[in-house]
C-alpha cells in the first residue's frame, strides 16, 4: 500500500516528510539512464502473439478477426477491441476506428461508441503511428525516477505539459522527447478518450482545458495535439509529480490504473480561509461552467453545467495559518476531473491562494488575511500577496503499480521555493498545527 507522507512543523520553512516504505522515493538523488529506442512497426503475422498476451511496443498492423461473445447486454466497439488486444491503448484503437480500419458484420464503422452485440463479426487492423509534430527541445527536466518503462518528473509551475494552440514549444513533452526516444504518436480527433477520466489537478487527457471547451478549434489543430507517453496532466500553474510511460504497454497499463482509481495521489494547497469542518469528503459533480468556458464548476442538485461528472475529493487541514486567514490543506483524489481540487476548494468557500480563475485573487487574499494580521505585519502581508503568481497547489506524492514488474512504488517531492516562501511568511503571522 501507498505510505502516508507525514507533514510536520519545524522551525525552518521546509516541509518535512517521513517515509516508511522501502520502495518509496523522495527528492534526494536522481538517476538518468538512456531510454530504449523507438519501436519498429509490427507485422500482421505476429498479431496472434499480441492476442495471446505477449507484449509489444508498437501495434501497427496487428489484426483482429473475431466474433463477439458476450453473455448479455451490449458493449462499446472501442472497449471490446481494447479488451481483445492485450496492451494496446484505447486511444490507439479509437484512432484505428476513425480512420476506417474497423468493420462490423462487413460494414466499415468509424464511430468509436458503436455498440457491438453477441454474434457480431469484427475485423480490425491497428493503425500506424502518426508522426509526432512536437519537436524535441533541450529543456532541463527534474527527474525523480527513471527506468526502461516509466519516467517520473517533478514538473515546475508555469510549464505546460503538452503542446497546444498558443503553447507549441517549451512544454514537458518537448523536453521528454529530447531526453529520450519514445514511440511517439498523435491522434487525429479531439475525442481521443471518451470515457476514461481526465485529470487536471491530474488530467487524463491529451488536450488542455481551453482546447476541450473550444468547439470552434479546427480538426487540423487537434490533429497536431500530441501525447507521447503522457497518461495524466497537471495544470500549467500546478507543480509536482507526474508519470510518463515510455512504451505503449506501459501507457495502457497506467491508463487503466487511472481509470480504476488505483493511482495514489496526494496534493497540498494554501487556501483563502479555513474550511468547516477542517476535514471531510466532497462528493459533488463537476462540469464545464456555461458562463466561463475555461472554468469548471461544482454543482450539487440539478446540474447547471455542461456534462457534469461525479467527482470526489478528501481534504484535511494540516495547519491553520494567519489566524484562520489561510490553511495548509492536504487533498486526496478519489476521481480525477478537470480542475477538481480547484473547483471543490471554491465550492467549500476556500479558493486556493493565487487562483484568479476560481476566486483566490489578490484582493480576496488581502480581505481574508489583513483583519487577522497584526499591524506591524501589514507591509510583509502586502509583499506576500504580491508574490502570488499561480494557484498554490503542489502534487506532493504519487504511487502506482509498475506496469512491468507489478511492484507498488511511491514517490514524494517537496514544494518548490515559491510555495515554501509563502508558507513561511504565513507561519510568521501565526500557525497552529492540526492533529
Amino acid at each position: 500500500m501507498f505510505s502516508l507522507y507525514s507533514l510536520s512543523l519545524h522551525s525552518s520553512s521546509s516541509l518535512c516528510f517521513f517515509n516508511s516504505s522501502p520502495r518509496s522515493f523522495s527528492r534526494v538523488s536522481r538517476t538518468i539512464r538512456a531510454c530504449s529506442g523507438s519501436a519498429v512497426a509490427s507485422d500482421s503475422d505476429e498479431s496472434q502473439e499480441v492476442l495471446s498476451g505477449r507484449r509489444r511496443s508498437n501495434y501497427a498492423g496487428v489484426r483482429l478477426f473475431e466474433t463477439v461473445d458476450i453473455k448479455s447486454g451490449k458493449l462499446r466497439l472501442d472497449s471490446w477491441i481494447s479488451s481483445r488486444i492485450s496492451g494496446v491503448s484505447r486511444a490507439r484503437v479509437q484512432s484505428s476506428i476513425r480512420t476506417g480500419l474497423v468493420s462490423v458484420n462487413g460494414r466499415v464503422i468509424d464511430k468509436v461508441s458503436h455498440t457491438v452485440r453477441d454474434g457480431d463479426e469484427v475485423k480490425c487492423t491497428i493503425s500506424e503511428l502518426i508522426p509526432l509534430k512536437a519537436e524535441p527541445e533541450d529543456i532541463p527536466l527534474d527527474i525523480v525516477y527513471e527506468d526502461d518503462h516509466v519516467l517520473v518528473v517533478n514538473k515546475p509551475a508555469h510549464m505546460v505539459v503538452h503542446p497546444a494552440p498558443g503553447n507549441a514549444t517549451g512544454t514537458l513533452v518537448n523536453g521528454v522527447l529530447h531526453h529520450c526516444s519514445l514511440s511517439t504518436y498523435a491522434f487525429p480527433n479531439r475525442e481521443e478518450i471518451s470515457e476514461i477520466e481526465d485529470d487536471s489537478d491530474d488530467e487524463f487527457s491529451c488536450f488542455s482545458s481551453s482546447q476541450n471547451c473550444n468547439e470552434d478549434v479546427s480538426s487540423d489543430i487537434f490533429a497536431a495535439s500530441v501525447r507521447p507517453g503522457i497518461v495524466h496532466r497537471l495544470d500549467k500553474g500546478t507543480s509536482g509529480l507526474l508519470v510518463v510511460a515510455k512504451d505503449e504497454h506501459s501507457h495502457a497499463h497506467l491508463s487503466e490504473q487511472f481509470k480504476q482509481h488505483t493511482i495514489q495521489r496526494v496534493y497540498i494547497s494554501l487556501t483563502c480561509g479555513l474550511p468547516s469542518p477542517i476535514s471531510g469528503r466532497v462528493d459533488i459533480p463537476i462540469g464545464r461552467d456555461l458562463n466561463n468556458r475555461i472554468r469548471m464548476t461544482a454543482v450539487s442538485g440539478a446540474s447547471k453545467c455542461r456534462q457534469a461528472r461525479r467527482a470526489a475529493s478528501r481534504y484535511k487541514v494540516m495547519e491553520i495559518l494567519a489566524g484562520g486567514g489561510s490553511a495548509l490543506v492536504e487533498w486526496r483524489l478519489e476521481t480525477g476531473r478537470t480542475h477538481q481540487i480547484r473547483a471543490h476548494a471554491k465550492y467549500l468557500g476556500i479558493p486556493l491562494l493565487g487562483d484568479e480563475v476560481y476566486g483566490g485573487t489578490k484582493s480576496m487574499a488581502v480581505s481574508m488575511l489583513r483583519p487577522r494580521t497584526p499591524p506591524n505585519f501589514h507591509g510583509q502581508l502586502m509583499q506576500l500577496v504580491s508574490r502570488l503568481e499561480r494557484p498554490c497547489l503542489h502534487a506532493l506524492a504519487l504511487g502506482f503499480r509498475h506496469p512491468q514488474t507489478g511492484e507498488n512504488i511511491n514517490f514524494s517531492c517537496l514544494p518548490p521555493a515559491d510555495f515554501a516562501e509563502i508558507l513561511r511568511q504565513l507561519r510568521k503571522i501565526s500557525t497552529e498545527k492540526v492533529n
